[in-house]
């Protein structure tokens, strides 16, 4: 292999006579001077006085060095004034660090703002070093796995998260899929998408995702699949064995009251498919399409025609009241409004006993606020039960519910409805002693003294 040749270094800069007249210039005139002065004294008068010179230009020198070595330790402050030879050589040297200042700065901003935005991530990241301990950490990673920056500062990520399950998937040699992972912080339990990821050299990067929102919802659609498949399982079931049983009868076997009798039961299971579909599109109708502002709506009518509707269905087996306030309206969408007070007094008229009492009020309250309530001294809900209550198709007592005609989404809808009138829906209960379900509208919506002509 040829020898590789050296090389040559980079050409030192050539005095040119401007240079040298600057730097020997003041010496070589004040020699003139002396020499002189001594043709027309005595020489050795000059020699003195060349000597004196010489002198005072080297403390001159001293202390234009002084001033020079004062700079160097600070070099960010400008360069002294009056320093002579020193001046050309170290104004390059100051424009260039000035140069480099003002370029660092600039960098260091970027390098700021590119920390702000990692800070600002919605998603965790967590930078390790090659023995997998922490060296930096943004605010969502903190938040998702219970991390203090400065305490857990070069500590290893294994005893930050005390998981077999990570301990097995950060110790893989890459990682092409994620890994759901159950982290309690806070007093709650998360579950967190992790991904790891090579970066730099020997480095490592941790992303963490907040996925527990995704997992109830997933958890949520796979119950309503299976509680949709359910409910409708039933009322099918009863309408093909009855079907099947009269196309397999010979002509004759049933009798017309049988007849009567079987297409009376197959009606009934029609029409609680068909509820079911219709409570299934009115809540897919109220969650798809945005709240509307509405119109100022009698809530009072509202909530007698429920009140008839109600004592229909009781068929005299109840005692109802009316408590409400025929002046009181409200702005908003008057179909909706009618299905959650319809559908709050349905259910008090299906869980209360014969010879309840349901008691329907619509009044103001001390806070400005108008609230609709229903008071039933029905058979009661157990406190566990109550956060469940609007979940779709969630019963308390299955078989007692679908005796009663129920299909499970009324309290849903409600909520629903609530939602979009920026309500709040709110249940009081004690199992055995009666329930209160009540909606409180907030004031901007109240309209008191609301004239005929708006009904």
């Amino acid at each position: 292999m040829a020898p590789v040749p050296n090389k040559p270094g980079p050409a030192r800069p050539r005095l040119t006579p401007a240079d040298l007249a600057r730097r020997w210039g003041p010496v070589a005139v004040w020699a003139a001077l002396c020499f002189a002065l001594g043709t027309w004294t005595r020489p050795l008068l000059s020699w003195q006085v060349f000597a004196c010179g010489l002198l005072l230009a080297v403390l001159a020198g001293g202390l234009r060095l002084a001033r020079v070595a004062r700079w160097a330790q600070d070099t960010e402050t400008p360069l002294p004034l009056s320093i002579g030879p020193w001046d050309d050589a170290l104004a390059p040297v100051y424009r260039k660090l000035r140069k480099n200042a003002i370029e660092m700065n600039h960098m260091q901003q970027q390098i700021d703002q590119i920390m702000l935005a990692a800070q600002a991530l919605p998603d965790g990241a967590i930078a390790l070093n090659e023995t997998m301990q922490l060296i930096w950490s943004n605010r969502t990673a903190c938040e998702h796995l219970g991390l203090d920056p400065e305490r857990d500062k070069n500590s290893s990520i294994f005893h930050i998260l005390r998981s077999p399950e990570f301990a097995s998937y950060a110790r893989q040699e890459s990682w092409p899929a994620s890994l759901l992972l159950h982290h309690q912080s806070g007093g709650h339990d998360k579950a967190l998408q992790v991904q790891m990821a090579p970066y730099g050299v020997g480095q490592f990067l941790v992303v963490t995702r907040d996925v527990t929102q995704v997992e109830k919802l997933e958890t949520t659609r796979k119950d309503f699949v299976a509680n949709v498949s359910h409910e409708l399982r039933t009322p099918l079931t009863v309408l093909s064995g009855f079907l099947e049983t009269m196309r397999e009868m010979p002509e004759g076997a049933l009798s017309a009251e049988q007849k009567a009798h079987y297409l009376k039961l197959m009606y009934e299971q029609a029409r609680r498919m068909e509820a079911i579909v219709n409570d299934l599109l009115t809540l897919s109708t109220l969650e798809s399409s945005p709240a509307a502002e509405g119109t100022p709506v009698r809530v009072a009518l509202l909530v007698h025609n429920a009140m008839q509707q109600a004592r229909a269905l009781s068929n005299g087996d109840h005692i109802f009241v009316e408590n409400v306030d025929d002046k009181l309206g409200l702005r908003g969408t008057e179909t909706e409004l009618a299905s959650a007070i319809s559908n709050l007094l349905t259910n008090a008229v299906r869980y209360t006993p014969k010879g309840g009492t349901i008691t329907a009020s619509w009044h103001t309250t001390d806070d400005g606020r108008a609230c609709y309530s229903v008071q039933d001294t029905g058979i009661g809900i157990a406190q566990e039960d109550i956060p469940r209550l609007t979940e779709r198709f969630y019963r308390v007592d299955r078989g007692r519910s679908r005796g009663t005609g129920g299909t499970g989404l009324g309290l849903a809808i409600t909520k629903h409805i609530a939602m979009r009138h920026q309500a709040e829906f709110s249940i009081r209960s004690r199992h055995g002693e009666g329930s209160v379900f009540s909606l409180h509208f907030p004031a901007t919506r109240v309209l008191r003294h609301l004239p005929v002509s708006a009904a």
